[in-house]
């Protein structure tokens, strides 16, 4: 039996560790998301280019790619990844014979062969962002309304909240959509800015805040548990992202047998990072274990974590 005194010690040392851990705020605007947010973000010089991740806490991982940043020079050769800490309102980096620290819109880097950088933060935006409806486009949100939408509901920035369906089906189509992740600090892995834009309800392209990571099937612009991005080319987080993307309905023969399979291509942020990629049956977490003829709807999965988006419109495909 616990005695009073060891009772007493357990509850101590569960609210130290409480409060060492950092808080999972989700903050959604720029000018309030804490003092972590300025530092956070894309430094880029002359053949050097760098994504700074923040933790919380006042850590931070700095991912260092040759060439240039991913989708603007990256060479593709392994990363190098050096963690850092913020005092005085800099944060110094150092590990695997790199250093460097963060002074205001600067990040001045020395690497493991002696040679120095000078990195200016940047800020990119999608070359697809605000892309306008073109002729024959049906309109499913564009900031005035989320009528086309299953319990839609926008904020009172007129965005469209993450947790609803399109009231209309769809087969095969070409698809606009911008997204917002929110800045969660603290947060890890799939707790972190998860969303989904799922095709007929049984084929997702994750959403999620993976700014800076490896690049996998369940990350950002992963087909959920199917195929990896060619590219990670996710934004940081409080950015406006795009999905540009082609979708090829499976198709059947008269005997509802499948004949050929699903399959998408993927741009984001204006990148490539899928090109007709086969889709052998519905993705992990879709909720449907089976593919049949019929259309299905736009879903925008809400994964308890606050995701926006605007600027949704669909090209039907015969």
């Amino acid at each position: 039996m616990k005695t009073l005194l060891s009772i007493l010690n357990g509850l101590f040392l569960s609210a130290l560790i409480a409060a060492d851990k950092p808080k999972d705020v989700a903050y959604q605007d720029p000018a309030n998301a804490g003092p972590d947010y300025p530092i956070q973000g894309e430094y880029a010089a002359e053949k050097l280019g760098a994504q700074v991740i923040a933790l919380g806490a006042d850590k931070f991982r700095a991912v260092f790619h040759a060439g240039g940043l991913p989708g603007a020079g990256w060479d593709k050769s392994a990363k190098i990844e050096i963690d850092g800490a913020k005092a005085d309102g800099k944060a110094a980096f150092s590990g695997a014979g790199w250093s460097g620290e963060i002074s205001g819109e600067t990040f001045a880097v020395k690497t493991d062969k002696g040679a120095t950088f000078q990195l200016k933060k940047i800020h990119r935006k999608s070359p697809t962002l605000g892309t306008k409806p073109p002729a024959g486009a049906i309109v499913l949100f564009d900031g005035t309304s989320a009528e086309a939408w299953a319990n839609g509901k926008m904020d009172d920035r007129n965005f469209l909240r993450c947790g609803t369906r399109s009231k209309e089906k769809f087969g095969s189509f070409m698809l606009h959509i911008e997204f917002l992740l929110p800045f969660q600090p603290a947060g890890r892995g799939q707790g972190r800015g998860n969303s989904g834009v799922y095709f007929q309800d049984r084929y997702e392209v994750q959403v999620l805040d993976s700014f800076g990571l490896k690049g996998e099937n369940n990350e950002c612009g992963g087909i959920y548990s199917k195929h990896k991005p060619a590219l990670n080319m996710c934004f940081p987080p409080l950015t406006w992202q795009t999905y540009d993307v082609e979708f090829e309905a499976a198709k059947f023969d008269a005997e509802g047998k499948k004949s050929s399979a699903a399959t998408l291509t993927v741009r984001h942020n204006g990148v490539l990072i899928h090109d007709r990629a086969e889709v052998g049956g519905t993705t992990t977490a879709s909720g449907i274990n089976s593919e049949t003829p019929t259309p299905g709807p736009i879903q925008l999965q809400d994964h308890g974590n606050p995701v926006y988006y605007r600027n949704i419109w669909l090209v039907p495909k015969k």
